[in-house]
């Protein structure tokens, strides 16, 4: 049985011509692009990125060693660095001097996603000066100081360049700090401090994530995950929750063959030549491999006993739905006792659901107002994931919970009404067929009585399809008829269907009674009304039902006889059959 893990590396990575004598080979962390360059460029220049569009091949000069090589964004400009001091644009391109600081720089590091650039300074090396580019401006953020674990005397760097990381997290910016105690200290494992860096305002500490462990390390962000590689070991931490060490190793697919025909070739765990770049790169330049590291989410629902807080911890993952749906019949199939677990993963669950309804509603009434309320600029709502609403729950977790054996009856309906219960609370309407649900099952398991009190106290909300289910009922349970027409007149605007059911049920005096109630009976058809009196086969039923009808007439025009349009000549025809020609024109009351 294979080991369980929780990261892998991407099926498809991006293959280059691996690093040698010849090759030289350089990342670029903006674009994502791997340059292979031979032979300082004279005999080729293959760049490839993430997808085939962004791969591109030429030759150029050489003229020394390259030390760096990158394209700008879209492939427009190639910039060359042979010497620590000059870099070379292509197509004699001209700079403009925007903006110039004094700074005594240590090492710097470069967030392309939020282009932040961090400058390390003073002597140890641990005083931050952050630098925001926008729309072709520098500006200068407020510097920071980390805090070092010994301070050295006399004082020299202290900070290196590989125990800092930028990454984004939560659409946030965090500088992460790879802080290792002396052994000699009270907590001798290593730390990964979080400093929240804001673009307003100073950077704070936000988080501390204690690894337990010594050694080197190097950082991931993966599906706003923090990833800490160690050489045996992998730590995947969501903040602010505590460090979850996995003594699992890294499993992976093996490498893609240099031939289709050729079975795959395995790649090395964490092998010398793996270089990890932000926020989720692994590049094997001696194997010409670049991975995406990637959160295998199923296996991670073991990792949290606490059914709150690993939905917390889902609901944030990018490919959630299932792996949520799976956990959520998990917890149903639970004893009475996990209710509350399951009422609590309904409301995590329905927080969510309700915060994007009310976006879509927000972004449809601001579209409708026109562009004078500034709907042009609101985008329409993201549906992610996390998003699970009443079809989701219904068709991979409710309707087959239900039939689930060995499960008591009066639990599953608990359940089903927690779910509702839920969906009340944050005021979203419950679709019919969830009602329906707790109908067949209540039936199925004959809990009658049960139906009857959901019905009698509004537990189950008055709907039209609801009652129609309630009419079905009828012959397996009697009162279900009255309870449905009881609930089709509090709707008020079911008035058609009662007189459907009714006269389905050849109630036809109870359908004229109904109708006369309303106010409906000088528009109703008269027609309809004497085909049901004269289905029943009831001679006087169908003569009273005629006579009514010839007295609205004689009340609307002033002649008991019915109009062309209404279609009543057979109905007369069989009247005079039964009663004769001087019945026909006798005036009478009903």
């Amino acid at each position: 049985m294979a080991e369980e893990h929780y990261l892998e590396l991407s099926e498809n990575p991006v293959q280059f011509e691996h690093a040698s004598s010849v090759n030289n080979v350089f990342f670029d962390e903006a674009n994502k692009q791997v340059f292979a360059v031979r032979s300082g460029g004279a005999t080729g220049v293959v760049v490839k990125g993430p997808d085939d569009k962004s791969s591109v091949a030429f030759r150029m000069d050489d003229k020394g060693e390259v030390k760096c090589i990158k394209f700008s964004i879209g492939n427009k400009i190639l910039a060359v660095q042979r010497t620590s001091k000059s870099v070379v644009f292509p197509d004699k391109r001209s700079l403009k001097l925007l903006k110039s600081q004094s700074i005594n720089v240590n090492w710097y590091q470069y967030c392309p996603e939020t282009a932040v650039i961090l400058l390390s300074t003073t002597v140890q090396g641990n005083i931050l000066q952050p630098f925001a580019f926008r729309n072709g401006t520098m500006s200068k953020m407020s510097k920071f100081e980390i805090e070092l674990p010994v301070v050295p005397k006399p004082a020299k760097l202290s900070l290196s360049e590989r125990d800092i990381a930028m990454a984004t997290i939560y659409g946030q910016l965090y500088v992460m700090y790879l802080k290792h105690h002396s052994r000699t200290a009270n907590s001798p494992s290593a730390e990964v401090v979080l400093y929240h860096l804001s673009r307003e305002g100073s950077c704070k500490k936000s988080h501390v994530l204690k690894l337990n462990t010594t050694g080197k390390f190097a950082l991931n962000i993966v599906d706003n995950l923090v990833v800490v590689h160690h050489q045996t070991r992998l730590c995947p931490e969501h903040p602010p929750a505590p460090v979850l060490l996995l003594h699992r190793p890294l499993v992976f697919p093996a490498g893609p063959a240099a031939v289709p025909s050729q079975p795959p070739v395995p790649c090395q765990l964490y092998s010398s030549s793996w270089s990890v770049f932000q926020p989720d790169i692994i590049i094997s330049a001696s194997e010409g491999y670049l991975w995406y590291l990637q959160v295998k989410l199923p296996p991670t629902v073991n990792l949290l006993q606490d059914k709150g807080k690993l939905m917390d911890f889902l609901l944030r993952r990018r490919e959630c739905k299932m792996v949520i749906l799976s956990v959520c019949s998990q917890s149903a199939y639970l004893t009475a006792g996990s209710l509350p677990v399951v009422a609590t993963v309904f409301d995590k669950l329905n927080q969510v659901y309700k915060d994007y309804l009310e976006a879509e509603q927000s972004y449809t009434q601001a579209m409708e107002s026109g562009p004078s309320r500034g709907s042009a600029a609101q985008k329409r709502p993201v549906r992610t994931q996390a998003v699970i609403d009443q079809s989701d729950m219904y068709t991979h977790v409710l309707s087959s919970f239900t039939e689930r054996k060995g499960v008591s009856h009066k639990f599953i309906i608990a359940v089903l009404m927690e779910y509702i219960r839920s969906l009340n609370q944050f005021q979203i309407t419950v679709q019919h067929y969830l009602y329906e649900l707790v109908i067949k099952t209540l039936v199925q398991h004959n809990l009658f009585y049960m139906l009857h009190q959901f019905l009698q106290y509004h537990v189950l909300s008055d709907s039209k399809p609801l009652a129609c289910l309630l009419l079905s009922l009828e012959s397996t349970y009697p009162p279900a008829h009255q309870l449905s027409l009881d609930m089709l007149k509090r709707l008020s605007t079911a008035n058609d269907e009662i007189i459907e059911v009714l006269l389905s049920k050849q109630q036809v005096l109870g359908a004229l009674r109904f109708i006369r109630s309303v106010g409906g009976h000088d528009n109703a058809s008269a027609r309809k009304f004497l085909d049901a009196a004269q289905q029943t086969g009831d001679q006087m039923l169908f003569y009273t039902v005629f006579r009514s009808f010839q007295q609205r007439n004689q009340r609307l025009r002033g002649s008991p006889a019915f109009n062309p349009g209404e279609h009543c000549e057979e109905h007369v025809a069989h009247f005079k059959q039964l009663f004769g020609e001087q019945a026909l024109m006798k005036p009478s009351t009903v």
